[in-house]
């Protein structure tokens, strides 16, 4: 009668333990409490939402926002006009608020370069500096070579070149050639400019000029030419005499010349030589480096304004190229290959190579470091140049990202001018192109030239829209394509040239942050340098105060009572 009941609790526990285990039950458990946890964690971030917060995000992106929705408004409001048929001289009108942003941000590129590359030396030591530039210049070399190595093989790979003979409608621009020797004796004049005032302004260029001149030339000419037959008969063992005659030669001679547009490269290596001379100076040059940061701080104060006015002036820049282009059809047709050849290499240059780059050597996430980087590469794609983007590059790069002023003000000038991954792909592309277009067949040598002249025509590419085209030439000179093909590639190039000025701008964007983790000791010893001569400075007054204490006791002991 008293006999307990059988322990259920143990008759289940002893039914479960004879069962297999079940697979994964624990790994299913912590995914299940994984899972709960980020659900309560997302409904407290729901939760925190207000309207504060909302408006604190606009506050932050209005002007990313801004500038996405003027590019958006722009491409439809340029398809929206093709129809109607605008004059040449309309679309100059129409484009006429884009023609001023431009205006504006070329007004600030000058006095930028200038102080922002003298303030940057001339706050680090030159031991430091010379890491930096060092670094600056393999990181530079390294992307470049790649991108060129990424366009080579996408343009063999896809092959946009077969079958696309017919020529778009002819442009009325026309391009010089100059020789490849010249344009590189040009690059290297440009270093060196004369005069300050004129780089401003002016680059060297070299022009030729025809000279017809005559020479003496000797010829032999036989007997029977010039003699008669008695002559012949005595001279029966001379069979020809010498002669000497004039001819005119025409012999086309390079002589100096000069184009218009800011001479960036000498701007560069002038600024560059003041800091470092500024920098040597110690206390001596501290007026002077007072005086360059400065300018560069209000430079950076009239880029705030100005920034405010750029989606405006993006939203016509882009209208105004769409109206512009003549048969979209047609030139789809012929060079919608080659077009997406050279998107394909500058996707996978800009998305994935210097993304990779960027996380191997200080591994961080490169696309939250890029996604500071929206305005910049924005404002790059409606204004086609690099130049004109650097006062919204500077700004990107210190706001957002937290470069170290030293760094941007030293590689952002530097990089804008000769670091053009971008163009150096393109022109690899370009290149190859033409020699499909013409049917023919390039060897290892000729495509070896093309990259090794591809990256030196790059540094050369002024920071301006559709500078590539000038430096194309140098390139299919270097190979002995037909430079009047160029002509087949003009009709897209303004398209294209905004996708390579993007690619230029986040390269040099992530040179930087590259670089700034390269030298943060060389950064930290300074600033600690900086820091114990401040405090040096500091305790002088009150090692005064009291060395004249001192004096004043030891006065006053010595004085008898």
């Amino acid at each position: 009668m008293n006999e307990k009941p059988p322990n259920t609790a143990s008759l289940f526990l002893n039914e479960d333990a004879d069962k297999p285990p079940l697979p994964n039950r624990g790994l299913w458990r912590r995914l299940h409490t994984a899972m709960q946890k980020r659900a309560a964690s997302t409904k407290d971030r729901m939760s925190t939402i207000t309207k504060e917060s909302v408006k604190g995000f606009l506050r932050r992106n209005l002007f990313v926002l801004l500038t996405i929705a003027a590019v958006a408004l722009g491409v439809m409001l340029g398809f929206a006009l093709r129809p109607h048929n605008l004059t040449l001289r309309e679309i100059k009108y129409f484009a006429f608020p884009g023609e001023l942003l431009m205006r504006m941000l070329q007004m600030l590129v000058l006095p930028l370069i200038v102080s922002s590359l003298v303030t940057g030396i001339s706050s680090l030591d030159s031991k430091a500096s010379g890491k930096m530039g060092m670094r600056a210049v393999g990181y530079y070399m390294v992307t470049t070579l790649i991108a060129v190595f990424i366009g080579i093989v996408i343009v063999i790979v896809i092959k946009p070149g077969k079958g696309h003979r017919d020529s778009p409608v002819a442009s009325s621009s026309t391009i010089e050639p100059v020789q490849a020797a010249d344009a590189f004796l040009d690059l290297i004049r440009n270093m060196f400019p004369p005069n300050l005032v004129e780089a401003c302004f002016k680059q060297y260029k070299t022009v030729y000029k025809k000279t017809i001149h005559t020479k003496n030339v000797t010829v032999a000419l036989s007997l029977t030419d010039s003699l008669n037959a008695t002559e012949a008969a005595l001279a029966v063992n001379m069979s020809r005499v010498l002669q000497t005659i004039q001819e005119t030669v025409v012999e086309m001679i390079p002589v100096s010349g000069s184009s218009n547009g800011v001479n960036a490269l000498g701007l560069v290596v002038f600024s560059m030589c003041f800091g470092l001379v500024i920098g040597s100076m110690k206390q001596q040059g501290q007026a002077l480096r007072d005086f360059f940061d400065c300018l560069n701080e209000a430079i950076m104060r009239l880029v705030a304004i100005i920034i405010w006015y750029a989606p405006v002036g993006i939203l016509f820049l882009i209208a105004a190229k769409i109206v512009e282009m003549k048969n979209l059809a047609e030139v789809g047709g012929q060079l919608g290959m080659y077009t997406v050849s050279v998107i394909v290499g500058l996707l996978i240059h800009g998305l994935f190579v210097l993304p990779l780059l960027y996380f191997l050597v200080t591994r961080k996430n490169p696309y939250t470091f890029m996604a500071g980087l929206l305005q910049a590469l924005i404002t790059a794609l409606g204004t086609s140049s690099s130049s004109a983007t650097l006062p919204i590059t500077f700004r990107c790069l210190e706001e957002n990202n937290r470069v170290d002023k030293r760094v941007t003000r030293f590689i952002l000038p530097v990089g804008a001018t000769i670091n053009m991954d971008g163009t150096a792909l393109y022109e690899a592309v370009a290149a190859i192109f033409i020699a499909q277009v013409n049917d023919m067949e390039l060897n290892f040598g000729q495509i070896l030239t093309i990259s090794i002249t591809a990256t030196a025509a790059s540094i050369g590419a002024a920071g301006i829209p559709q500078a590539g085209l000038v430096t194309m030439v140098i390139v299919l000179t270097s190979v002995g394509l037909p430079t009047e093909d160029i002509t087949l590639i003009i009709a897209v190039d303004w398209f294209l040239d905004r996708l390579r000025t993007t690619t230029n701008v986040l390269g040099d964007s992530i040179g930087a942050g590259i670089v700034e983790h390269l030298s943060r000791q060389e950064l930290q010893s300074q600033d600690v340098e900086v820091g114990n001569s401040v405090i040096e400075e500091n305790e002088k007054p009150y090692q005064l105060i009291c060395q004249k204490n001192d004096s004043v006791k030891h006065r006053n002991s010595e004085t008898p009572m």
